[in-house]
């Protein structure tokens, strides 16, 4: 922008105006923006009662109850505390160890809702499988 006095022209925006009479201060400030929150609405109302809308809170439960599970989260069945240890070795999943008796299974496959183990009770082995749905975490 550029203002000419002795000639009294104006030039904004590769346009120049001339011959002004009385030509003023131009202020320029912020302009106000409003923000369009409408990306924010998809549009219609999410209905929960849906089938997709169930099966996502159910895949996210899994998620959840599983995440806990092999991060160590302590859990009780029958009235007892459990932990499940991971194994150092990369090849083996690990064991469920209980917080009072010590080593209690090991662990052979860990899948989205069940966890399999197996153990020796006098020479035979007893097969181990627990529902990852129906543990009640410790917090």
């Amino acid at each position: 922008m550029s203002v000419k006095t002795k000639n009294q022209s104006v030039k904004l925006n590769k346009v120049e105006l001339t011959n002004l009479p009385n030509v003023g201060v131009l202020k320029v400030g912020k302009t106000t923006h409003t923000v369009d929150r409408r990306k924010n609405n998809p549009g219609r109302p999410v209905n929960k009662k849906s089938a997709r809308y169930k099966r996502l809170a159910k895949q996210k439960f899994y998620a959840s109850v599983n995440s806990k599970f092999v991060k160590g989260n302590q859990f009780k069945v029958n009235n007892e505390t459990y932990v499940y240890n991971p194994s150092t070795n990369g090849n083996e999943y690990g064991c469920i160890l209980s917080t009072i008796t010590g080593h209690v299974c090991n662990v052979s496959y860990i899948g989205r809702t069940k966890v399999q183990g197996y153990t020796f009770v006098l020479g035979k082995q007893v097969k181990v499988e627990l529902n990852l749905k129906t543990l009640n975490f410790v917090k």
